[in-house]
């Protein structure tokens, strides 16, 4: 059963609607998605009616944002199943108003280099609860200085070690601290695209101890030698590992497809009965520390 877990759509960094992703996975033969926005859960509000009406399975999904402070670095961690999703509102409204904070300044400086102005790039990012790279970008596509999305521009634009870069990076929460708010509103925290990450291998050390549920092995940004060193890790420290292709349509670095990469079903079996799974162990250790509070008291 085909499980891509990590899709966006146009309320974030996609190029597609809603209901055009969930008509174009029932095309492709993929029986269940992730609607993942950046920190926007109203995706999987709609997606879960709609895919319904399709015979797609929606599982409520969200991609939340962290900064890595000490390699100034964005880090995204995928919240997956939480059980009580208004309680991630708050975290949400806060790194939109912090990414918000960050896109308008770097819009300000992209209209320093390129004749573009702020309700051009609006325009481009119509649909969308923010601004992002891609359109800015695609503000200047639509005034002919370029073709693509990336190319020389975006990485003169966007590269932080190219000097002139207008890149800022927003100010997010430490990974610790989203991680907490997952757990918090009954959900599953995993690490996405661990490849696309400086020091993966420590960043996944230190959120293991911070209570990581697992890790997004099968992802466009991991090479395959990653995914090698993902399984190894993720069977070592007992973590779910989950798949995806991180769609974004046209707003895509390279080609990729709806469904080019997905979790297996095995995988996704142990996703959908993780919670129940810690219910039971916390259970248990509850009923275990009565009994041992008990044989004390006599």
């Amino acid at each position: 059963m085909p499980a891509d877990l990590h899709c966006h759509t146009r309320l974030s960094d996609g190029s597609l609607g809603i209901e055009d992703l969930i008509l174009l996975a029932k095309r492709s033969g993929i029986e269940t998605i992730a609607i993942t926005d950046h920190d926007c859960q109203a995706g999987t509000v709609r997606g879960k009616i709609i895919g319904k009406r399709h015979g797609i399975t929606v599982i409520p999904g969200v991609e939340l944002s962290a900064a890595d402070k000490e390699r100034n670095q964005e880090i995204d961690i995928l919240s997956y199943l939480a059980e009580n999703p208004n309680r991630l509102e708050g975290l949400c409204r806060k790194n939109s108003l912090a990414r918000r904070k960050a896109s308008q300044l770097m819009v300000v400086k992209a209209a320093h280099q390129y004749p573009i102005n702020s309700e051009l790039v609006v325009k481009c990012a119509a649909g969308s609860t923010n601004i992002y790279r891609q359109h800015i970008m695609h503000a200047l596509m639509e005034c002919g200085y370029t073709t693509e999305i990336y190319g020389d521009i975006y990485n003169a634009l966007f590269n932080p070690e190219v000097e002139g870069n207008i890149s800022i990076l927003p100010r997010f929460p430490d990974p610790e601290e989203v991680i907490t708010q997952i757990h918090e509103a009954g959900g599953v925290a995993i690490l996405s695209h661990p490849g696309q990450y400086k020091d993966y291998e420590k960043i996944i050390d230190d959120l293991c101890e911070k209570g990581l549920d697992g890790l997004e092995v099968w992802a466009p940004e991991n090479s395959q030698t990653q995914v090698e060193q993902l399984l190894s890790i993720a069977k070592e420290k007992k973590l779910l590992t989950t798949g995806g292709s991180d769609f974004r349509g046209m707003y895509n670095r390279v080609p990729i497809t709806l469904g080019s990469y997905t979790t297996p079903d095995d995988d996704l079996a142990a996703l959908n009965s993780y919670q129940a799974k810690l219910r039971r162990a916390r259970r248990k250790a509850e009923a275990e520390a009565a009994k041992q509070k008990a044989a004390e008291k006599n």
